[in-house]
């Protein structure tokens, strides 16, 4: 015995009854014969069953409701089971639901028919099985074939309809196989009518012998009697009237139902047209635009060129709707601000619905006006609020900088927590540059590439140059004029120089975007040259705050003092110049001198070298000024106490003075300038160079100079400031006692004169100054004053009438003993007082006279060995030692 159906699938799984129901399983029967009995929701369907193959049974279910099971009963399997169910429910018939009133007649089939096909269903014509392939959408078969139908029997049939909804996923190779089936079916049917009646020919025969009785006795009839044939012709008239009064009713009913279905299959066939106006009011609300330009293409393509009165009406409807849609569209193209990718949304959605503008050259143009007045915005805000604060700020501005001065450079640098109004314009408007403005050339860049879903106007090319070039030109000439008033007739004063790197920074972000566009030169130029500018006028900041704060070195002076091996006693003011023009350089460095991309290189630009070099000579000037004025006022700055330590010397804790005196201070101001002139110039010439600064050799030179200058006027105030007392005491000091020279009551000779060693005193005690502070001044202070000396004994000298010999050996003593100890500090003209003092004086008249000045002279050198040491430096001048 064979083995029990199993029912493993069924297609559909669901409907009313009378649905064709798809069986699938396996053992389903050896042949038509072999089924037995098929319940569908325990419905008797055997009826409408037609077996296909053993694994295949299409029927028709039954009037069942509810699910069921799908159970099979052979003769060679027996009962069968099933692993799915079907679901029967019934539907209301109404005006709106199609009905089978009339059950179209079959075809005339010549020959003998399958005992399992019934009027509910035609063998497909190519005979092939089309179970399994998934259903052609029926709306896509209606929009391709409008007035088409897939129906076999109907007048409008179109192959290609049948073939897209019944054979889209066969083969080539199995539709040809199907042509030729239906070939050898239509030319079977042709021959089978010849075959029916050979077979068939003695029936005809027979039927041919009744007709041609039929016909005589009807001829016979009529001859004898002609009213048999009116009687007939009655009877079939009352037939027809009968027929017709009893299936009136019928009819009239089947020409309604017609007429009714015939309307479900227009509005089912034209229900995407008729519902098009609510979708698209549900599209809307739903903000699904691209679903609406979707069905509007689909409508004008369907019915764009139709003649029918309603069509026409709902289009327009479908029209209005449009229109009001491409005006809401517009509206939100023109909102600003809004982002690149949703105005080309926006613009591919109004080209699809046939826009008759220029959706993307519309939003350019609105894009640009929007920059140009959130620009403008900013700075009329800043304006505003300036105008505002402008009279408090003039009450306050000079208590202000008056504080300010006593900041250094890298505390005013430091970021602050308050901006100022113009520091917040300036971060505004870079911050509407980098938001969108790259939206705005990349829009136009795309307008003009055609990437926006619309044909460009070529001849817009040079409207948008002129454009982006309006914004370019907007935003540097704003910034000029906040950052650099001067070039302005703004009353408005420039940006703090605490905010100026933070002002440049935002500057350089601006011009990074832009280089990151490839604009075109002409556009980059204008910030690049808002940019050079900023940098110089920073430079300019900087080292003109850097002058200033020089200047007030002169009222911060502690006198304070370090000692130097080499370079001498030197105070903090050389300290302080070279920490604030350092200070001055390194912020320089940081935020001007370092070139960003594409930026004109500074050091390489003649009008900043020669700004530099002026900017830097103005702080040597300034700082020579400083000197000037402490030295020659230097009594007006005394320290209560000052102590100098002495580093690099042997001395230690060594006291100068419980108060420095002013020419001391005059002569550290001199060893300042020195040092300042042989020591920080030359490391600020090499610092400006290993920092990428333009050369200032030529600076330096003439800063030496000026401290030359400096130091030359200093030290001849210092000088006469000491010469004159001490020249002035020589005088009284010689003639005190009522001393003369001529005097016979002269005493005998026994030393050198109290006059004499006042004078060796008082450069003793200048010597010691000098070599305290700065004994490179040495030979230059003491020689200048022996000259003022050596000047003055030779007026002395020549002043005396007459000399008795005591007297003159005296003066011959007393100048032996001035030239022996000031020699080293002879120049030719002291050298010439000298001689001409000694001349002055007459020769001693006995050899015994000389021996004994000798005498006197070596005692003199003996006991005043220790003071005679002090002026033992080297003569540079290799000037003699001694005068005799």
């Amino acid at each position: 015995m064979a083995k029990s159906p199993v029912v493993t699938g069924i297609s559909p799984k669901e409907g009313p009854p009378g649905t064709r129901v798809t069986i699938r399983g396996e053992h389903l029967g050896i042949n038509p014969n072999d089924l037995s009995s098929l319940k569908i929701c325990d419905c008797e369907c055997m009826l409408s069953a037609e077996w296909k193959s053993p694994n295949k049974i299409i029927a028709r279910s039954g009037p069942g409701k509810g699910r069921g099971d799908i159970i099979l009963v052979t003769k060679s399997g027996g009962v069968g089971t099933s692993t799915v169910q079907f679901r029967g429910y019934h539907e209301t018939i109404g005006p709106l639901k199609e009905s089978a009133v009339w059950v179209e007649e079959a075809p005339l089939n010549w020959g003998r028919q399958n005992s399992s096909v019934t009027i509910f269903q035609l063998d497909d014509p190519l005979g092939l099985s089309v179970e399994g392939d998934e259903k052609f959408p029926e709306n896509e078969l209606t929009e391709l074939f409008p007035d088409g139908s897939g129906d076999l029997l109907s007048e409008n049939f179109e192959p290609a309809w049948f073939l897209l909804e019944h054979h889209h996923g066969t083969s080539f190779d199995d539709l040809r196989v199907g042509l030729s089936y239906l070939k050898r079916k239509v030319d079977s049917q042709n021959e089978g009518q010849l075959s029916f009646l050979k077979d068939n020919v003695g029936s005809v025969m027979e039927q041919l012998d009744t007709l041609f009785t039929l016909k005589q006795n009807y001829e016979a009839d009529f001859e004898r009697n002609n009213e048999t044939l009116f009687r007939v012709e009655e009877a079939i008239n009352q037939s027809l009237k009968e027929a017709t009064h009893l299936f009136h009713g019928v009819l009239t009913r089947r020409e309604k139902a017609e007429a009714t279905r015939n309307a479900l299959a227009v509005m089912t066939r034209y229900k995407f047209l008729f519902q098009l106006p609510i979708n698209i009011d549900r599209n809307i609300k739903n903000e699904d635009v691209d679903v609406i330009i979707n069905d509007y293409a689909r409508a004008l393509n369907l019915f764009g060129k139709t003649e029918v009165a309603v069509f026409k009406k709902i289009l327009e409807e479908v029209e209005t709707k449009i229109l009001n849609i491409r005006i809401n569209l517009k509206s939100k193209l023109h909102q600003m601000p809004t982002t690149l990718k949703q105005q080309k949304k926006i613009i591919r959605n109004l080209v699809a619905l046939n826009d008759n503008g220029d959706p993307g050259w519309e939003a350019i143009i609105h894009m640009k006006q929007f920059l140009i007045d959130k620009i403008k915005g900013s700075y009329q805000q800043f304006i505003t609020e300036e105008q505002a604060n402008e009279t408090p700020n003039k009450n306050n501005r000079h208590p202000q900088n008056k504080h300010k001065r006593n900041i250094s450079l890298s505390q005013q640098i430091e970021p602050q927590n308050v901006e100022p109004k113009k520091v917040l314009c300036i971060d505004e408007i870079a911050t509407v540059i980098s938001d969108y403005f790259p939206d705005l050339w990349k829009l136009g860049q795309n307008y003009f590439v055609g990437d926006l879903a619309v044909k460009p106007d070529c001849s817009h090319e040079m409207d948008f140059k002129e454009m982006i070039l309006d914004i370019i030109v907007t935003v540097s000439d704003i910034y000029r004029t906040i950052m650099l008033p001067t070039t302005t007739t703004s009353s408005f004063s420039p940006v703090p120089i605490i905010w100026l790197p933070h002002c440049l920074k935002q500057i350089r972000s601006v011009f990074t975007v832009l280089m990151a566009l490839d604009l075109p030169n002409e556009a980059l130029n204008k910030i690049s040259s808002v940019i050079f500018d900023l940098r110089l006028h920073c430079l300019n900041i900087l080292f003109k705050q850097a002058s200033e704060q020089i200047i007030q070195l002169k009222t911060t002076e502690t006198w304070k003092l370090d000692y130097h091996s080499k370079q001498g006693t030197i105070s903090q003011l050389p300290i302080d110049f070279y920490k604030i023009i350092m200070e001055a350089m390194n912020l320089a460095k940081e935020y001007v001198i370092r070139d960003e991309r594409r930026e004109t290189a500074l050091v390489d630009n003649e009008t900043a070298k020669n700004e530099l070099q002026l900017l830097v000579h103005k702080c040597f000037w300034n700082f020579s000024q400083v000197l000037e004025q402490v030295g020659l006022n230097a009594d007006t700055n005394c320290s209560s106490t000052t102590v100098m330590s002495l580093s690099g010397s042997s001395v230690t804790g060594f006291k100068l003075h419980n108060d420095l005196m002013w020419e001391q201070k005059l002569l550290i101001t001199i060893s300042n300038s020195q040092y300042t002139r042989n020591v920080m110039l030359l490391k600020f010439k090499k610092e400006f160079e290993d920092n990428g600064f333009p050369t200032i050799d030529v600076v330096v030179a003439r800063a030496v100079e000026l401290l030359e200058n400096t130091e030359s006027k200093l030290l001849e105030t210092y000088i006469e400031t000491k010469s004159d007392p001490l020249v002035g005491t020589i005088e009284p000091s010689m003639y005190v006692g009522s001393f003369e020279w001529d005097s016979p009551s002269l005493l005998d000779l026994r030393e050198v004169r109290p006059y004499a060693k006042e004078i060796i005193t008082n450069l003793i005690a200048l010597h010691s100054e000098v070599q305290t502070i700065m004994p490179d001044l040495m030979y230059a202070v003491l020689s200048e004053i022996v000259v003022t000396i050596s000047e003055e004994m030779s007026r002395l000298m020549n002043c005396v009438t007459h000399f008795s010999e005591n007297g003159a050996m005296q003066a011959r003593l007393d100048l032996m003993a001035l030239t022996f100890t000031l020699s080293n500090y002879f120049t030719p003209n002291s050298k010439d007082f000298f001689c001409d003092a000694t001349n002055a004086v007459p020769p001693l008249k006995s050899e015994d006279n000389e021996k004994y000045v000798l005498k006197c002279f070596e005692q003199f050198k003996t006991r005043m060995h220790l003071q005679i040491m002090c002026f033992l430096t080297p003569c540079p001048n290799d000037i003699e030692t001694s005068i005799i």
